[in-house]
């Protein structure tokens, strides 16, 4: 199931198709093994409850780099990171519910503190 995440405030597209990946195995596979990704596209990952732990990333066994951003419970950005491949992990800075890995570019397009929708 694809979403399109949007600017709670301005209504601009940040993101046009990111998989809802709530499943174990969507955690699980994630980007690995991919060559690359579209900058239109990316995995919003949803996780139970808040917690650092649980949405911590490694980027073991990626061969680009993305953009990860991280958001709470209230889909507000809590952090964002450039995240390089081969890296063993890549916590956020506050509790985050669900995070979004996507192209780099995606960086550009949120601050923290930014709400931002899933539609």
């Amino acid at each position: 199931m694809n979403r399109t995440i949007k600017h709670a405030e301005t209504g601009e597209v940040i993101l046009a198709q990111a998989h809802w990946c709530a499943s174990f195995w969507c955690h699980f596979h994630g980007l690995m093994f991919r060559p690359s990704i579209d900058p239109d596209k990316g995995l919003l990952f949803v996780h139970n409850r808040s917690s650092i732990v649980n949405t911590t990333i490694h980027m073991l066994f990626m061969f680009f780099p993305i953009a990860v951003v991280w958001l709470d419970a209230d889909q507000v950005v809590v952090d964002k990171k450039y995240a390089k491949p081969w890296r063993p992990a890549y916590a956020p800075a506050k509790a985050a519910q669900y995070y979004i890995e996507a192209h780099p570019d995606l960086l550009e397009r949120v601050e923290i503190g930014d709400k931002l929708l899933f539609e």
